[in-house]
């Protein structure tokens, strides 16, 4: 990284030396990328949800191929529900990744937690519904609550591997995973942690997918799975809930360098903000704000950003409210896609892998295409929105975006290495 770019006095710098999770289009980088150049989605027809009267969508993005080896036995898995095996066996590659998995460094207290999931185990969270409904504890066990509660992934992971620094359970629905490698970055930057496991999980539910039909936000292109989700298209119809797990291994650069790790990007930015307006209702104007405070964190200007991987959730209201705050900073230049038209929205895992992919793609210098973005909307702004196939760009900044239920919104800012 040039030394233009190196903070000061504003503490010191970060950088992702592991990286591995599971999403609807793959579970390691070629088998992703392969599937992004192809234009072909994770998205299925889910027939079982036909059960649930009164839901209209039936569209899922599940992971296809997730599996555990022997060692995760009957005792460890006990606590665990989908989404905690996913972020655990992420974090498990992630740490083989960088080297760290036997490290002393991750059972010394000098590696902390930041993980994030928009709710734990669905099963769990209907076994007791069930106590409620029928008056009746059966189901329940001493693991229940374990399983349901919104920390899951990140207190399995902590017991998993031994890890005694500090937890950061950022459960802040769609931001949740981008939350957990911001605040990771922060934890590191300010001298609190060494190194950080940061990401997010969620496991695919119809609970999770009515959340979204109840406000008329889903896609009911029931009879063509391949052409949902559509963001940013004048035809799109909604949303299409996913799944998945993203670890991105967290480090402080002078002890990656002292022991020889491998460095995959910087982190140079991170913005977040609340629009305290409205819980379900975008605001752009403060979407705007979150990109110019990580752009302000990073002491770049928006010219310098090579690529935007867009929130992109294939929403009315929130394409156009994105786009135009992404508009507002970078005007009509900067090329932007959206992960989500891939992997539908995986909630809790999507700002981890979308973070992922945008560095795999920062570092091979070539950028998706938004799938099924035939015509943009024009009602969202005028970008350059990558369609149809992949581009090459060669760029030594990439941002990733964020925006959540809540009024809660991330930007992230990932720096070249090398």
């Amino acid at each position: 990284m040039p030394e233009a770019t190196r903070k000061h006095d504003l503490g010191r710098r970060v950088v992702v030396t592991g990286m591995a999770g599971f999403s609807p289009i793959g579970n390691d980088w070629p088998t992703i990328q392969d599937r992004l150049e192809r234009l072909e989605t994770g998205v299925r027809f889910m027939p079982h949800w036909a059960e649930y009267e009164g839901l209209h969508t039936r569209l899922g993005a599940p992971v296809s191929d997730f599996s555990l080896p022997a060692h995760y036995n009957r005792r460890v898995l006990r606590s665990m529900g989908r989404g905690a095996q996913m972020a655990t066996r992420a974090t498990e590659l992630a740490l083989i990744d960088a080297g760290l998995l036997d490290s002393p460094l991750v059972k010394s207290g000098e590696m902390g937690i930041s993980y994030g999931a928009s709710a734990g185990e669905p099963d769990a969270v209907a076994d007791f519904g069930n106590m409620l409904l029928n008056k009746s504890t059966d189901g329940l066990n001493a693991n229940s609550y374990i399983r349901m509660m919104a920390h899951t992934a990140a207190v399995n992971i902590g017991v998993f591997f031994g890890i005694r620094g500090r937890i950061h359970t950022t459960s802040s629905a769609c931001t949740s995973g981008s939350q957990g490698i911001g605040y990771a970055y922060e934890a590191i930057r300010f001298g609190r942690q060494t190194a950080m496991v940061a990401g997010g999980c969620e496991e695919l539910s119809a609970s999770e997918a009515a959340v979204f039909d109840t406000l008329f936000a889903t896609s009911t292109s029931n009879d063509a799975p391949h052409t949902a989700p559509r963001p940013f298209d004048q035809a799109r119809d909604g949303l299409v809930v996913g799944e998945g797990a993203c670890t991105l291994i967290l480090e402080e650069l002078e002890h990656a360098q002292a022991r020889g790790a491998t460095i995959y990007a910087e982190i140079l930015g991170f913005g977040t903000n609340s629009d305290g307006r409205h819980v379900t209702q975008p605001d752009s104007a403060m979407m705007e704000q979150a990109i110019r405070l990580a752009m302000a964190d990073a002491n770049l200007q928006p010219e310098q950003i090579g690529y935007v991987s867009a929130h992109g959730t294939a929403t009315k209201i929130g394409d156009i409210a994105e786009s135009h705050a992404t508009h507002a900073v970078f005007g009509d230049t900067v090329p932007i896609s959206a992960l989500k038209s891939f992997t539908g929205h995986t909630l809790g895992a999507c700002g981890a892998l979308e973070a992922w992919v945008a560095i795999e793609m920062m570092r091979c210098g070539r950028f998706h295409a938004c799938a099924n973005l035939d015509v943009p909307d024009p009602a969202c702004a005028s970008l350059d929105y990558i369609t149809q196939a992949s581009r090459q760009i060669d760029c030594q900044y990439v941002m990733s975006n964020n925006f959540a239920f809540g009024g809660i919104n991330t930007s992230l800012v990932f720096g070249q290495w090398g």
